[in-house]
């Protein structure tokens, strides 16, 4: 008995039975449906990622004691870039296992898994939904600690030159500014800077670089827009947590 009949009995005996196609078509989408979530993902994550970088008023950190990579570093959540990391992972392992997958490289799996996290969080950055995303999130995880709270705890330093909040009310020498803890500044603005977009008005939320000079006294030297460099021109009004 040649090999062949030897294998042929061995199937017999043993009751082997090809597969259904169904079964294989099932699991090829299985696994691209795996795909597209972790893809989706690491995309929302980047697009976070996104959203604290452009929270970094990076001009503004020229003036400062720190460098901007401190300030950076001040902001980014690291649970969004381990989420990221952990998204591109999966995502090229559930590539590996389609059905051409065995035959992509290492590289070619990272770059297309890293490319689709990159420009549908890229998209999602720019329609406003990272910061809707990152604020909800804020909100109904405790632990987890804003990019907008980081922010806050930065710019409630008045003694180190850093002040934020919100303007109460403005004459052509001082406005009042309502900080984050409640209290009520008179600032000295007569020789800041800062960019025209900006109108010193009741409501406008700003930060301020400078000296203070009292118990409620500060002095502006720089003054800039709470959100940074926001794409629509609105900066972030909304208060997170008490």
């Amino acid at each position: 008995m040649n090999t062949a009949q030897k294998l042929v009995e061995q199937i017999k005996a043993q009751q082997i039975a090809p597969r259904p196609q169904w079964h294989y078509t099932a699991l090829n989408w299985a696994v691209w449906l795996g795909f597209g979530l972790v893809v989706l993902t690491g995309a929302l994550a980047f697009s976070i990622i996104l959203f604290t970088i452009q929270q970094v008023d990076f001009q503004l950190l020229q003036h400062m004691q720190h460098s901007w990579l401190e300030g950076l570093l001040s902001l980014m959540p690291l649970f969004w870039i381990g989420f990221l990391a952990l998204a591109l992972l999966l995502s090229m392992y559930t590539l590996r296992y389609s059905e051409r997958g065995y035959k992509l490289t290492l590289a070619h799996l990272a770059g297309y898994s890293a490319a689709f996290s990159i420009l549908l969080g890229t998209a999602f950055f720019i329609s406003g939904g990272a910061q809707q995303l990152e604020q909800a999130f804020a909100i109904r995880v405790d632990l987890y600690q804003s990019v907008q709270e980081k922010k806050e705890q930065i710019w409630s330093m008045p003694e180190a030159g850093y002040l934020g909040g919100t303007i109460i009310s403005v004459t052509p020498e001082a406005f009042q500014l309502e900080d984050f803890g409640g209290l009520i500044w008179t600032i000295d603005y007569a020789n800041a800077d800062w960019p025209p977009r900006i109108q010193l008005k009741p409501g406008e939320q700003i930060k301020l670089k400078g000296e203070q000079r009292g118990p409620t006294d500060f002095s502006a030297s720089f003054i800039r827009p709470w959100g940074g460099q926001p794409m629509n021109g609105n900066a972030p009004q909304m208060r997170l947590k008490e």
